[in-house]
Parts: C-alpha cells; structure tokens; sequence
C-alpha cells in the first residue's frame, strides 16, 4: 500500500500544530476553570446588526455576492475608515471583503512573496505570521525581530539593520498595533519613522489594525498616514463589535496592488455569505460608537488585572489596547512558560497562554486575556495568588 502522506506538500507535516488550540481544549477539560485564554470579545454582537443579519436571509439574499464583497458593505467600510481614522479609500476599487483578518493575511502573503523573499515580523505576535498562514505556499524567509527588550515595540534601528543585512530580499513588513499578545500600541510618530525607514523602497506594510477601535489611552494612530501607497491595510468587525462568528475582514490598498490580492481571494474563496455582508454593512454604517461601551468595560477590566498581576510579582507592560496583558513569570516560579501553563491548570484551575507560542521574545512570558468577566477576573487573581504562595521557591 502506497503511503500517501508521504507525498504532500514538503514542508506541511512538519508544520506544528496550533499549541494554542491544544491547550485550550486541555484546560477546557476541567469543570472550574478560569480562562484567561480567549481572544475574542465575551459580549454579544448588538440587536441591529443581528437584525440586518435576520433581514438579508428574509429578503432572500442567498446567492453569490461579487466576489469583492457587496457595494452596500465596501462604501459602509470606506466611510467608516474615512470618519473615523482618516483613512480614504475607493470603494469601487480599493477595498476588498474577505473571511476576517486570517484570509486576509493569507490573500496578502501569497499576493506579495516570491521564493527568497523575506517577511519582515516584530515579535512576540500571534502565531498565524509565523507559518500558519500563507507562508507554506511562498517559499519565502521569515525575519523576526525580538521587541522584548525594547518595550515590545519595534525601533527604526533594529528595522534598518535587517534591511542592511538582508538588503532587495525584503518584501513585506507586518505590522500589528494594537498588538495581540502584548496589547501594546504605537504613536503616530513612531509610526512615522518606522514609516520613513521603508518609504520608497520595494516593501510592503502589511497593517493588521483590527484592534483598532480597542485604544485606550490615545487616539487610534495608523502607518497608512504616513505611508499610504505601500500600505496593505486590514480591518473588520470581529473585535470591535463582537462578531467573531460573522467572518468579516477587509483589505484596503492602492488600486493596482489590491487587483493582485483580489485574484488571491477569488481563488481561495470566491465571496463571503451575503447575510454576513448586510450585518457588517450595517455596524460599519450605524455603529459607529458600538465599541465604546465594550471598550470602557475592558479598560476596566485592564485596571483590576494589571494590578492584580503586579502585586503578585508578574512583570507587565501596561497595555494601551486589544484585551491582553503580557507578564514575566516572577522568579522562583517554573520559568519555562510551557511548562508553566500546564502546572498552573492542573493545581490552581487557572488557564494561560503560554509566552513562547508567540515566537522570540515570549519564553518567559504568559499572556492573559481580560475578555472575562469580572467576577471571573477577580477568582482568577485569588486563585493565582494562592498559586504563587505555595509554589515560590
């Protein structure tokens, strides 16, 4: 008998498994436990938008949509960026509908990168940069750049030195602000001169801002400010309306660049579900403000954790965003993350993720999701205080 597996795409079977979802079916195992694993919003999409849902199946808008995406939604997206971020781009031509944010990545990857290309990664980042998604097919180099020490944000300095070193070979930069695991976002001007250090050169920007209406502390800033003509830009409404289920992302760029990612999308997915389309339409169009009592809840919730965490020992850099705290696991305690994890389920019913599923820079580290509730936030923190008590060293 022939061993088929044997002959599938080189490269794939030795392409781990999401470590992520591992542990997280793990942890789910046990009755009581307290997950700071989510990423997603734990609130439920608003009425409205449910109900263009409920009214696209009635009025029976269940053929295929232009593969682009509706007009309704593309000129509900456009507008919104336009209000809301300054962002301005032709809906005609410029803006692309595709399955959430991971398609779009994916579309983008395979669009840009040719074998010996080089993708260009500030880490610690959300393992789907690393080779979860479209990389496989490419054969390009992932460069990644360690921010740990650098308040896990990417310097113009370290962005130089790698085009010094791998010079015509980079392709696309990936940014994420603000940053899923760390919740860390940048300034506009730290935008700007990371901007500056790849303006008119062969490279793209690939600026994943799907957290974009979950800032804190600062207005939203934005690379695409500064850099417009090589920004790819991705949005969407899973996370600030709460329509993670949906799958619903957009891609916007400069018309001729988005014509290629287009023939990507039409290839792998042909066009989203239109009902799915009316509802994102409708919270791009009339929810406007949607996000900011969710935001006011998390920002709260930020507080609590934070605090909770620091006085326990755990070393975290303040999130500006998103809904995640990066910690040190304190001396004294299993400094491997992996193992840390798994220790801390099993005698405290308490689940993480684990720093390291994040790439260079995240051994170490733990990240928390604050999409919990309260109460839930607050049992977490006695459980893991109990914790450190009896397993310091």
């Amino acid at each position: 008998m022939v061993e088929l597996i044997n002959y599938m795409k080189k490269g794939l079977a030795d392409a781990p498994s999401n470590p992520i979802l591992k542990f997280s079916d793990y942890a789910s195992k046990i009755p009581d436990v307290v997950k700071f694993t989510l990423g997603e919003p734990d609130f439920n999409t608003p009425d409205h938008i449910k109900e263009a849902a409920k009214k696209g199946i009635d009025d029976n808008h269940s053929h295929y949509a232009p593969s682009n995406g509706t007009m309704g939604l593309r000129t509900a997206a456009s507008e919104f960026l336009a209000k809301k971020y300054g962002q301005k781009y032709d809906p005609a031509t410029e803006v692309l509908v595709t399955t959430g944010v991971t398609e779009s990545i994916f579309d983008t990857v395979v669009a840009t990168l040719n074998p010996g290309d080089v993708m260009v990664v500030p880490t610690p980042l959300f393992s789907m940069y690393m080779g979860d998604l479209g990389i496989l097919n490419s054969g390009a180099e992932i460069v990644e750049i360690d921010t740990s020490t650098d308040n896990f944000k990417l310097t113009p300095e370290k962005l130089q030195q790698v085009l010094e070193q791998y010079g015509d070979r980079v392709r696309l930069l990936v940014m994420n602000y603000p940053t899923n695991p760390t919740g860390v976002m940048y300034s506009q001007a730290e935008l700007d001169a990371l901007a500056d250090v790849i303006r008119d050169k062969p490279i793209f920007a690939l600026c994943d801002e799907i957290y974009s209406e979950l800032n804190y502390d600062q207005p939203h800033a934005s690379m695409e400010k500064s850099l417009h003509d090589q920004v790819i830009l991705m949005n969407g409404v899973s996370k600030a309306w709460a329509m993670t289920g949906y799958r619903i992302g957009i891609t916007c760029a400069p018309k001729e660049i988005l014509e290629q990612i287009a023939k990507v999308h039409q290839a792998v997915v042909t066009t989203e579900p239109t009902p799915m389309q009316d509802a994102a339409e409708e919270a791009f169009k009339n929810g406007m403000d949607d996000a900011q009592p969710m935001k006011a809840e998390f920002q709260k919730r930020r507080d609590i954790l934070y605090n909770g965490l620091t006085k326990l020992g755990f070393d975290c850099v303040k999130p500006n965003g998103a809904f995640y705290i990066f910690a040190k696991i304190p001396a004294g305690l299993e400094q491997d993350d992996n193992k840390f994890i798994y220790d801390l389920v099993d005698k405290a019913h308490v689940a993480v993720t684990a720093g390291s599923c994040f790439d260079k820079g995240g051994a170490g580290y733990v990240r928390f999701s604050y999409a919990v509730a309260l109460d839930q936030i607050e049992e977490g923190l006695k459980r893991l205080e109990k914790y450190v008590k009896e397993n310091k060293k």
